[in-house]
């Protein structure tokens, strides 16, 4: 009796519950497209509140902070201290910024609004992430890439959003949005519910840890977490090259109207979102450094290529870009979450912090390399970021595949 009864626990264990990793994959869609929100007002509070650049950067720089240096903490306090209501409490944290952004007419406010949307994601990433490798069983990588592209979609979603009814009603239609906050909480009420009931004993019995990597020194250990980071970095300046410039380069370089800028900027996001689920199932059948290996380096010739072509070409090249880069995320943090085993929360919440800052970062660092060289000068260097990808063959211990 015993011994079924260990066995039916064990199959439970491994399966993967897809209903939970739907759940919150749908509620990073609405964190991530009411977080897009904020940039989307730039224009109206530049106007109305006669800001300058430089306190349009502010706004920027607080919303980055609180949303991916407070990232990690929370992680690391969640693997200490399970804390099951903090999905449904972080949405509030959104809630409160998005109604107080609607209504902000001082710069302070807008700050303040600013902080506590970056708060409200910070509580939510590293936590969804964590629950989504609860409910994975043994498929990790998949589990990741649903989780990875509901964000995906909601940032698409976001400036579409903004374009329907932000530019049409104005700063205080921000306040219908935050009431997307309220369906996200009653969501991941649910969510929570079964993390304190199911989640947890999963955890417990060692599901939610998974293949974990051989035990390595400590200094091999984080010699793999800086690679990982690198690596990320390498994605995720580039990306931002493509998503915060792409448009200005059609335009500038071919001549294009705004409409057909849009339209490439739309295939590219696009390829990031298939990119974004394929990567996870392929790390899991084939396994992660392979995924990392052919995702980060495999770009390195369709960039080189890209500043070199004409239109015609151009949109093959960033279709194929976005496919390979993209798919070494969700790669990346299973790798990273296998490294170091036991810190599911920390290292979500670092990577997913990181990727943040690293876009943040990248796309100003790009902007002034525009300003001083010329738009097309950022597409010739950024077309080397991905050879960061050689520092993969330093990753340590073995990577693991399912038959």
């Amino acid at each position: 009796m015993n011994a079924t009864k260990a066995a039916t626990t064990d199959r439970d264990t491994d399966s993967t519950v897809f209903g939970v990793i739907v759940a919150i994959s749908f509620c990073h869609l609405l964190n991530d497209m009411m977080q897009s929100l904020l940039p989307a007002i730039y224009p109206n509070l530049k106007a109305e509140l006669a800001l300058s650049f430089s306190q349009v950067g502010l706004i920027t720089l607080v919303y980055q902070m609180t949303a991916s240096i407070l990232q990690p903490l929370v992680g690391l306090y969640a693997d200490k201290r399970p804390t099951p209501n903090a999905l449904p409490g972080g949405t509030i944290f959104s809630l409160a910024g998005l109604l107080l952004l609607s209504v902000a007419h001082s710069y302070w406010l807008l700050l303040v609004g600013a902080a506590l949307l970056g708060m409200g994601s910070s509580v939510f990433h590293p936590e969804s992430s964590r629950v989504a490798r609860m409910a994975a069983g043994q498929r990790h990588g998949l589990a990741q890439s649903m989780f990875q592209v509901g964000g995906n979609a909601g940032s698409a979603l976001g400036p579409l959003a903004a374009a329907i009814v932000v530019v049409r009603w104005g700063q205080s239609s921000l306040a219908f949005f935050a009431m997307l906050a309220l369906l996200s909480c009653a969501i991941l009420w649910n969510v929570g519910q079964w993390y304190r009931h199911h989640g947890l004993a999963r955890l417990h019995r060692g599901g939610a840890g998974g293949l974990a990597l051989p035990t390595l020194p400590r200094r091999k250990v984080l010699g793999g977490v800086a690679i990982l980071l690198a690596l990320i970095f390498s994605k995720y300046v580039y990306l931002s090259s493509l998503t915060s410039y792409f448009t200005f380069y059609l335009i500038h370089r071919f001549g294009v109207s705004v409409d057909v800028a849009q339209i490439y900027l739309f295939v590219f996001l696009g390829a990031v979102a298939l990119g974004t689920i394929a990567g996870g199932p392929l790390g899991d059948r084939f396994g992660r450094k392979y995924v990392i290996w052919f995702s980060i380096l495999g770009a390195l010739p369709f960039t080189l290529t890209l500043p070199h072509v004409g239109l015609f070409w151009t949109g093959p090249l960033i279709v194929a870009i976005g496919l390979i880069l993209a798919s070494a995320f969700p790669a990346i943090v299973v790798f990273a979450q296998e490294l170091v085993p036991g810190k599911i929360g920390m290292i979500s919440g670092l990577f997913f912090g990181f990727s943040f800052g690293m876009g943040g970062i990248g796309a100003a660092v790009l902007g002034e390399v525009a300003d001083r060289a010329g738009i097309e000068t950022v597409y010739a260097v950024c077309a080397w970021l991905p050879a960061i990808g050689l520092l993969a063959i330093f990753l340590p211990g073995r990577d693991r595949a399912r038959g």
